[in-house]
């Protein structure tokens, strides 16, 4: 099976079903990841389809441009990222302001264990869209298991400043949840 390496360069030389099928094949290694990171960027679930829509829509488009420059993580990422901020600016721009209500849950009973880890992530979901964006985009990236070095590389940024903007993000997260107990 071709590799994302294999489009570095020339796109013209890359039939379409060879895109189809590493694009099938990245989407594949990176949804659960994808779709993690969409939803610290929204509050609604159909919020977080159209975000990870647009992501797709973008992944496709930018992958037979993929230069090898990078690792694929990385580069996959950096298109999330930036269709996050994208989709954050006109968000804001439509709504001036106001937050939507999240959707409603599942009525259906789970054991008691399984809600307490469910209200765990939820608070913390919530706690990390209360950050401001400078510090909610790396705690994400870290969440999911980027390195200080490929979350310098996808936000554009020094791995310094990545570790002071985790260091600040991690204590108003303390902070935010602290306030929750």
């Amino acid at each position: 099976m071709a590799t994302i390496e294999a489009f570095a360069g020339d796109f013209e030389n890359v039939d379409r079903r060879t895109l189809e099928r590493e694009f099938d094949r990245v989407v594949a290694a990176h949804g659960a990841a994808l779709s993690r990171l969409a939803a610290s960027y929204t509050n609604t679930l159909s919020d977080r389809d159209d975000l990870l829509q647009d992501i797709a829509i973008a992944l496709w488009l930018a992958l037979p441009g993929f230069r090898g420059e990078c690792s694929e993580r990385t580069f996959v990422f950096r298109i999330a990222h930036n269709r996050a901020i994208t989709h954050l600016a006109r968000t804001r721009a439509q709504s001036a302001g106001t937050e939507e209500a999240p959707e409603p849950r599942d009525p259906s009973p789970t054991p008691e264990a399984g809600l307490a880890q469910e209200q765990r992530a939820a608070a913390l979901r919530s706690a990390i869209r209360q950050l401001p964006l400078i510090y909610r985009q790396p705690v994400t990236l870290l969440l999911e298991g980027l390195s200080y070095g490929e979350i310098a590389e996808v936000l554009g940024i020094s791995e310094n400043n990545v570790g002071a903007r985790l260091t600040r993000g991690r204590q108003m997260l303390r902070d935010f949840l602290e306030k929750l107990r």
